[in-house]
């Protein structure tokens, strides 16, 4: 038996057959033809082809890991038919006289190294967008149809890297586990992964020999058994089945109260990213929604949403989630969230430049469009506004200012509007540091621990390089979770978590003991965080 250690993406047991899987790489040959026209129109209609496909995976997708997720394939469909990326195509068809396939090649090898080669790690990103929308092309243009989604029965799929596609169309019922050897645990099929709930591990160095081979998968320690004996697997038989069980009685908390074996009580919330996810958090049972990221209602459009639009998706959440509350965080666009018709310029490190709540305060047209939506769907429910990456207390005023000039507006125009709780975002540092001054501004924060963590280690979370060194667990981000918190509660204002880290089975009870008011999570954590809750004594 051989045994390998690498990095869980998702925790969990899998037990089954290895598939290696290997993408159709054929080489591509350069090809000489007269008939430049024929070529020209044969990638036409490949590329149409293409976004047909890309069209049909998203709502695939939707239906499997939900809007926000399945925005990759969206993104990819624009790529399909991006200016640039096209004319090289044709241009090289009818310069160098060549067929369709090899003229998509060398454009989806040249845009993607150059994506690769660039300082920004969103567009770093952009490089395996590139070569995933390359092969597709290619492959309608060859004919070939075996796009790897055609499982024969349950398996371990093991391979290389997956892109996002890849990882959709296989067959949810079929996919037991996969094991990548590069990708990033933040990348995009690590989070479809999460999302899906399927066990993954990623960083593994992975062997063609293993095809067909019996193994057994284990996300809780990151290891993966290849060839496992009756002993092992007898072992993680009986762990699958107490899995099993444990999901089963997780139902039964379903309507019980978020509270210690003391008496103290949490409110735990759910994070979404569209009106569509709140099916998701009624049915986890969450006491409230703590993060509603809006800034997917401008990626998810050509144009910056009307007032209209906006008001509409507020509107039918709050009134969905019937008088419990709804924190919406204002546009967190920027970093490695862009939108074209934003016109953004170029930056060397985003995630520190023009983005959130400092676009909101220039452009500040935008900015009231959207706080005229939200205070308008107030009227229709609980709901909270949340500001993005603040540093000062001067942005806190400054947004405070426009609000009540927001507010005088319908109340002039004869527009109700409700009572909504002003919060921000402690997800820098320097938030921390001044949170007793900021606390006398707002009625609550809500950590970012994601932001918070990059900036407070000076890591990137979205460089795998770094993984085994990002480490959210560091003493210096529990010290800025407690500080936050104390200063909070020194001066009136509650405090939750809304980040990653608030799903952190193994911390949650040092945020409960640090006093933390709420935690905000993905809807599927709610009810294994109510479990550890439920089980706290305080003394």
């Amino acid at each position: 038996m051989e045994k390998l250690t690498g990095k869980s993406i998702l925790k969990g047991i899998a037990i089954g057959k290895i598939l290696f899987y290997q993408k159709d790489e054929q080489a591509v040959k350069r090809v000489k033809t007269e008939d430049t026209k024929a070529e020209i129109e044969r990638y036409v209609n490949a590329r149409k082809e293409a976004v047909l496909q890309l069209n049909e995976l998203y709502k695939k997708a939707v239906k499997e890991v939900g809007e926000m997720n399945a925005a990759v394939f969206e993104v990819h469909a624009m790529m399909v038919e991006d200016g640039d990326y096209v004319d090289s195509i044709v241009n090289i068809i009818e310069t160098q006289q060549v067929n369709a396939e090899y003229a998509v090649a060398v454009t989806g090898d040249n845009f993607s190294k150059m994506f690769a080669e660039m300082d920004d790690d969103y567009f770093k990103a952009r490089a395996a967008d590139v070569k995933d929308i390359s092969e597709r092309i290619i492959n309608i243009l060859s004919g070939n149809k075996n796009s790897g989604n055609n499982l024969k029965e349950p398996v371990i799929i093991v391979a290389d890297d997956l892109a996002p596609s890849e990882t959709v169309q296989m067959d949810k019922e079929k996919l037991l586990a996969f094991v990548t050897e590069h990708g990033s645990s933040n990348s995009h099929t690590a989070i479809l992964a999460r999302t899906m709930n399927i066990p993954a591990l990623t960083g593994i160095s992975i062997s063609k020999e293993w095809d067909g081979k019996i193994a057994v998968l284990d996300g809780y320690t990151g290891t993966l058994y290849i060839d496992a004996g009756k002993d092992t697997i007898d072992k993680f038989k009986k762990r699958q089945d107490e899995d099993i069980k444990s999901r089963e009685l997780l139902q039964n908390l379903k309507g019980k109260e978020d509270i210690t074996l003391d008496g103290r009580k949490i409110k735990l919330y759910a994070n979404i990213g569209s009106v569509k996810d709140v099916a998701n958090v009624l049915a986890n049972d969450a006491a409230g929604i703590g993060l509603f990221r809006s800034e997917f209602l401008y990626l998810e459009t050509n144009d910056y949403p009307d007032e209209e639009s906006q008001f509409t998706a507020y509107k039918t959440v709050a009134e969905n989630m019937a008088g419990k509350k709804v924190i919406v965080r204002t546009l967190d666009i920027g970093a490695d969230k862009q939108a074209d018709y934003f016109n953004l310029d170029h930056e060397d490190n985003p995630a520190m430049g023009y983005r959130a709540i400092r676009i909101c305060l220039e452009r500040t047209d935008i900015f009231k469009t959207q706080l005229r939506a939200l205070l308008r769907a107030s009227a229709f429910g609980n709901i909270s506004i949340m500001f993005p990456m603040i540093i000062s207390v001067n942005e806190v005023k400054r947004i405070k200012e426009i609000v009540k000039s927001v507010k005088a507006e319908l109340s002039q125009e004869g527009i109700p509007y409700g009572d909504t709780e002003l919060g921000i975002m402690i997800e820098t540092p320097a938030a921390v540091m001044i949170s007793d001054l900021l606390a006398q501004e707002v009625d609550f924060f809500s950590i970012g621990t994601n932001d918070l963590t990059q900036y407070t280690l000076a890591i990137d979370r979205q460089n795998m390089k770094l993984d085994n060194i990002y480490d959210s667990h560091h003493p210096a981000v529990l010290r800025m979770i407690q500080m936050t918190v104390e200063n909070g509660h020194k001066h009136g204002c509650w405090v939750g978590i809304c980040g990653e880290l608030g799903a952190d089975t193994e911390l949650t009870e040092d945020f409960v003991r640090m006093g933390i008011d709420e935690l905000s999570v993905s809807p599927s954590f709610v009810l294994p965080i109510r479990k550890i809750i439920r089980n706290i004594k305080m003394e």
